[in-house]
């Protein structure tokens, strides 16, 4: 009789044990820490997020994975890669993972952005929004007892990105066709949003790709800063050059506005106070 009651105590014990521990999180592993930081704002105790890049002082063109980066990868549920040239890498290291891990995640074409585009693409936050709508239907998948969490999370998420998408409003409706350049096109996608009319374009891709530019392009951009033809120069903080440098400093001499920005989101900040962050920001420099 004690057996039997023992067997079913249990019997009784295990069938609460899903119940009380839950399904293990889903691991995510993000190329940059913004898609990290969306994963774990959707995810919350549900997920474990792991971010490769996610210093604002390293820079990411420089990266070089580890041996540790590629176990996080092998073992991850879910690998967000930004994308069209930026993290090649991570689509490297994931192809050479093991099999059936893990499941890849590509953010630039879940909104259209196909090779030879600004690969700056989470500058847009309409971007983002898409990524977090689709990233929490990935999670849903892979965890369906914590779906109705996941997608009260995203609506959490879509509501505190109000501020941001208003604030660009604001500005659009204040500085549309304001003339402004930038060492290189981190920035792009923010300044469309904003309507400013972006010069020197030439120049910024050039810096952007590793490439000399041309002594006409060089010369336009010099000029452009010295007549004070634009209000503003975007400056990559995170990833210069001697002659991003060069332009920085002819900017300062002439009395033109530069705005800092970086490509990867600073620590103790979340995505929505990022956004507004460097969109205050613009606005004190083009209101000098």
């Amino acid at each position: 009789m004690f057996r039997l009651r023992l067997a079913a105590w249990l019997a009784a014990g295990l069938s609460l044990l899903p119940a009380c521990a839950g399904a293990a999180p889903v691991a995510i592993v993000a190329a940059e820490n913004f898609y990290g930081d969306l994963a774990q704002q959707i995810g919350g105790r549900d997920v474990t997020v792991t971010s490769i890049l996610q210093s604002p002082d390293q820079d990411p063109h420089l990266f070089e994975a580890s041996p540790s980066t590629a176990r996080s990868i092998a073992t991850a549920q879910i690998v967000v890669q930004s994308g069209i040239g930026y993290d090649d890498w991570m689509a490297k290291l994931a192809q050479a993972s093991r099999a059936g891990a893990p499941k890849l995640l590509v953010v630039a074409p879940l909104a259209a952005r196909r090779d030879g585009d600004n690969p700056h693409i989470w500058y847009d936050p309409q971007t983002m929004l898409t990524y977090a709508a689709v990233l929490t239907e990935r999670l849903a998948a892979a965890d369906p007892a914590h779906a109705a969490d996941f997608r009260k999370r995203l609506a959490g998420f879509q509501a505190s990105m109000h501020p941001v998408l208003e604030k660009i409003a604001a500005l659009r409706t204040q500085y549309s066709g304001t003339p402004v350049t930038a060492t290189e096109p981190v920035f792009g996608y923010l300044m469309d949003a904003v309507g400013l009319r972006n010069r020197n374009a030439a120049f910024q891709v050039a810096v952007m790709n590793d490439t000399e530019p041309s002594a006409s392009d060089l010369a336009a951009f010099e000029q452009s800063l010295q007549t004070r033809a634009v209000k503003l120069l975007v400056y990559n903080s995170q990833a210069t050059d001697p002659l991003a440098d060069r332009m920085k400093t002819v900017a300062q001499h002439s009395g033109v506005s530069v705005l800092a920005v970086t490509e990867t989101e600073p620590q103790g900040m979340t995505y929505q106070s990022w956004m507004l962050d460097v969109l205050n920001k613009l606005q004190q420099a083009l209101a000098k």
